[in-house]
């Protein structure tokens, strides 16, 4: 059941079917807008293939059920739309995310890193925002900033504000960056 308030939610036949059972509200709708409707569709899209993907999941399908299904949505918008670059979009047969990719030679990690080095990077995610919350079993924004700077191959920073205590907390990360030749200052 809906409750009463402000949307911006895409109607599918679920909600339409709950709107038209609502006679006593008021309901306002407007079609989506032709330069929004690629950002709209897209991501109501990625909810329902998430929604299931998490049912492979749930139902005993591991990773590679999971990324095969993804393959065939991917097979299924190749063969109704005119490009061929789709298909290559598969999911590899690994189902592997890349995690780095850095010069063996010519860097500052050439000096430190073999094949079985670990190389520091973040634990939130890259490809994601993180909300800091401050608490204890969570990363501590802090940590996160000496890992961000450490993994960087530069920094560009626009600061507005800024305590000397808060800069002192990360001042051996910015040595290292400036001796490595990373850190713009401007």
């Amino acid at each position: 059941m809906l409750k009463t308030g402000l949307y911006e939610q895409l109607i599918n036949k679920l909600l339409r079917q709950e709107l038209s059972a609502s006679n006593e509200k008021l309901i306002k709708t407007s079609a989506i807008d032709q330069e929004e409707a690629p950002r709209i569709l897209s991501k109501y899209l990625a909810e329902v293939l998430e929604t299931a993907l998490s049912n492979v999941k749930d139902n005993g399908g591991g990773i590679k059920d999971q990324a095969a299904l993804a393959n065939r949505m991917i097979d299924l918008l190749a063969n109704d739309l005119p490009e061929d670059r789709l298909t290559a979009l598969s999911v590899d047969e690994k189902a592997e995310l890349l995690l780095v990719l850095l010069d063996k030679e010519n860097s500052i990690y050439a000096l430190k890193l073999n094949d079985k080095a670990e190389v520091v990077r973040p634990v939130t995610s890259l490809a994601a925002s993180s909300l800091f919350t401050g608490v204890g079993h969570e990363p501590s924004m802090f940590a996160e900033l000496k890992r961000e700077i450490l993994s960087c191959d530069r920094i560009d920073m626009l600061v507005s504000f800024i305590k000397w205590s808060g800069l002192r907390l990360l001042i051996e990360e910015f040595k290292f960056i400036k001796k490595t030749n990373q850190l713009i200052v401007g």
